[in-house]
């Protein structure tokens, strides 16, 4: 079925999506007297440059509100540094994850008991009235006074922070790669006073993703179709088809390359049946947006266009959180490399 329209609009515009460092890394931790001590080593005050705004934190927030955006990422990079209990209200969730007991865990996150706006995100008066310290938005879209959103001054004026995630200032995620999750890890550190434990996670991160592209490094890379399940984006059918961003770098580190890369210039191709019939696929990633069977896409793709050498060989991987930004990328370069090049591994 496909999503109703505000969401799309904002997933389409705020694709972080789309997230983590490590299979082993902790999902749901909660801050503990290592959290205070790695504060005191880092030093406050601190200052980001984020989106042409100084946010400067005189100590670690402790009133968090982690606004929806159609994004997971945010929500998962604070739960994998173990902040998960400074959160006091989050609107964030997939429904599914890589990442043992993650998605459970924010289902666990307060939310605020919060009356949604039309965008199913957190309207400016309700915004105000949880009291946040630090308020993190995918992109600049959920401070936009238009929208209904608290802006970021209307923030400052009641003593809180504010942050918009890699790649959205522009709201233009076509240009995201796995160093941008990295990045918003190291931003969090930093403010939370966890460095510390944000480098060891990239670290980590780094090192898994390295052991997997040697194994597949010199191979054919197969031609990839990266969709949404069940999700339409545009006007035709299929037009939640990736063709740029964050997913194109994990295929990338996979040994892989996106099918629908020249389709467009845009983070989504807008296509048509005829451009995807014509296109040899190889392999299908589908990405679950809060759909509990993304398989059965997968298999009504393969009944669809038979041709496809996918089809032939049933080659295909659903994925959730781990393709999107965040801290478990290097869970979905691994996976989708097993898909891709069995005999590597």
């Amino acid at each position: 079925m496909p999503m109703h329209r505000p969401v799309a609009a904002v997933l389409a515009a705020a694709l972080c999506l789309l997230t983590a460092a490590c299979g082993s890394s902790p999902d749901d931790g909660t801050h503990d007297s290592t959290t205070e001590a790695a504060a005191a080593r880092t030093g406050y005050p601190v200052t980001l440059d984020n989106c042409g705004e100084k946010e400067t934190f005189t100590k670690a927030p402790s009133r968090v509100v982690v606004m929806n955006g159609a994004s997971v990422a945010e929500v998962s990079t604070l739960l994998a540094l173990g902040l998960g209990d400074r959160i006091v209200a989050n609107q964030q969730g997939y429904g599914r994850s890589e990442v043992p007991g993650r998605a459970a865990a924010i289902r666990k996150l307060p939310t605020g008991d919060i009356k949604l706006n039309d965008a199913y995100d957190i309207p400016r008066e309700a915004m105000l009235g949880l009291r946040p310290d630090l308020v993190l938005s995918v992109t600049t879209y959920g401070f936009d006074q238009k929208n209904g959103f608290a802006t970021r001054e209307q923030l400052k004026q009641v003593g809180a922070n504010s942050y918009v995630s890699p790649q959205g200032c522009d709201d233009d995620p076509s240009r995201m790669t796995v160093a941008d999750s990295y990045r918003l890890l190291r931003d969090m550190g930093k403010v939370f006073g966890v460095s510390d434990r944000a480098e060891q996670l990239i670290a980590a991160a780094r090192k898994n993703i390295a052991a997997v592209s040697d194994k597949v490094r010199g191979r054919k890379k197969p031609k990839v179709m990266v969709v949404f399940s069940n999700m339409t984006m545009g006007s035709n059918e299929f037009s939640a088809v990736f063709a740029h961003g964050i997913v194109n770098d994990i295929l990338a580190k996979a040994g892989g390359t996106n099918a629908f890369e020249n389709a467009a210039r845009t983070t989504f191709a807008d296509l048509s049946k005829e451009k995807v019939a014509a296109t040899d696929v190889d392999a299908v990633v589908v990405m679950a947006y809060n759909d509990p069977d993304p398989a059965a896409y997968a298999k009504k793709l393969f009944k669809e266009f038979p041709q496809w050498p996918a089809a032939k060989h049933h080659t295909y991987v659903t994925l959730s959180d781990s393709m999107y930004l965040g801290p478990s990328n290097d869970l979905a370069v691994k996976k989708v490399a097993k898909m891709l090049h069995p005999d590597a591994f």
